[in-house]
């Protein structure tokens, strides 16, 4: 068995230094194996990995340098009909333009992301984004949306958790108060 340095023992590596909490090496691992992949033509592989040194980033405090990594790789899977690694990566723009306190920017990719997401059943994943869409209208002052960005990430839910439940009749509370 060799020893050389692959695509693969990069990316291991990277996660690795990323379980261990050593974002910024997880990041240049990710980035080396994202040139690695792409010199061996595989775009797809390379983008996911991009996407990956972009989490690492944003991780380590670095959001400007998460949305140049990740920024870009929503076009890759588009063009491979990746459409749930689409929207991950427009969610992971999302999350490094809020990093870099540009909220509208990134309430318009999670929205995008949601959209996809919902549209996929993803409605686990949706629900989080959901609840980062919510999080952003507070932060803006408006309570109302938020509110009802929670509740639509939260009607899709098969089987919520015992949490989730809670949250969804707490958050059908005002509907009801309302319609009396």
């Amino acid at each position: 068995m060799s020893n050389a340095i692959t695509p693969t023992s990069m990316t291991e590596a990277a996660k690795q230094a990323y379980q261990a909490g050593n974002y910024e090496k997880a990041a240049s691992n990710y980035a080396a194996a994202a040139t690695a992949y792409q010199a061996q033509g595989n775009e797809v592989m390379a983008a996911e990995m991009s996407n990956n040194q972009s989490v690492a980033l944003l991780q380590a405090g670095q959001a400007q340098a998460a949305f140049a990594a990740v920024e870009g790789t929503d076009k890759v899977f588009e063009k491979a009909g990746e459409t749930l690694k689409m929207a991950l990566a427009i969610g992971n723009q999302a999350a490094a333009l809020e990093g870099m306190k540009k909220l509208k920017e990134a309430e318009t990719r999670y929205k995008i992301c949601a959209e996809l997401l919902k549209d996929l059943g993803e409605d686990e994943q949706r629900a989080r984004v959901m609840q980062s869409i919510s999080s952003l209208q507070l932060r803006s002052g408006r309570q109302l949306e938020a509110i009802a960005s929670m509740q639509a990430g939260m009607e899709g839910m098969k089987r919520p958790n015992l949490r989730q439940r809670i949250l969804k009749k707490l958050l059908g509370l005002p509907g009801k108060l309302l319609n009396r």
